[in-house]
């Protein structure tokens, strides 16, 4: 802190969130809730695997015929997920 420029803590901690790189890694963290806001809560309750690498999310699913409707609608949920986001976290969706 600065004697003649004095900050609050909730100032000091307002900056730090709004770094890029902490902002995406918070964005990163409420993805599972976006996912389940996107999907609703019957696909994400089939849902056994959500795992961001590098871009890419893989997410298991239990069900054959729910793997597959995701399979389809990849892209639409990549998009949908950055948006909410607001960041261009997820490059590509593999289902399993």
């Amino acid at each position: 802190m600065k004697r003649t420029h004095p900050k609050t803590i909730g100032e000091i901690l307002e900056e730090f969130f709004q770094r890029p790189y902490v902002a995406r890694k918070l964005a990163e963290g409420h993805l599972p809730d976006y996912w389940r806001e996107i999907v609703g809560e019957r696909i994400a309750a089939e849902t056994t695997q959500f795992h961001l690498e590098r871009g890419v999310l893989y997410i298991g699913v239990r069900s054959g015929v729910v793997r597959q409707e995701l399979f389809y609608q990849r892209d639409v949920l990549a998009a949908e997920l950055n948006r909410r986001a607001g960041h261009n976290i997820v490059r590509s969706i593999i289902v399993r």
